[in-house]
């Protein structure tokens, strides 16, 4: 395999203007970081407990979570990782079972791979929230 630049600054300066204007979701991005120490299938489940239809208080920090899987899943694509990224419903059980078991099952090494580019990834989404955080958005959101 040769060195692979992955775009990751690009992609998350892109993801944090996205969503900068919406109150309190740009600051997600420190929680995502965070998250990532806890293995891909968690990291990627997060998003499925806020965008419940039931709490609309946190859809939009939800969407930012899934879109910045959607892109992670997009970012390991070239180098023939391939990660799940099917929409699932919050309330599909069967779905959310099989996709974690998906996550579960790609080879050790290439989670290693995932979970470090994850992490850098997350990194860049913080050092761009940061730039880019209005007045008042505080991290804690």
């Amino acid at each position: 395999m040769t060195w692979q630049p992955y775009n990751l600054d690009q992609e998350a300066q892109r993801l944090v203007l996205k969503y900068r204007d919406l109150k309190g979701v740009i600051g997600q991005s420190h929680k995502m970081r965070a998250t990532v120490a806890f293995g891909l299938e968690r990291f990627w489940g997060e998003h499925l407990r806020l965008i419940d239809k039931r709490n609309y208080e946190y859809q939009n920090p939800g969407q930012y979570w899934h879109d910045t899987w959607k892109s992670f899943t997009n970012i390991m694509r070239p180098i023939g990782i391939l990660i799940p990224c099917e929409e699932i419903e919050s309330s599909d059980t069967k779905n959310i079972q099989e996709t974690a078991e998906k996550l579960w099952s790609i080879p050790l090494e290439d989670q290693r791979i995932c979970l470090a580019v994850l992490a850098q990834f997350c990194d860049s989404l913080v050092w761009w929230s940061q730039r880019y955080k209005l007045p008042g958005d505080s991290d804690d959101e």
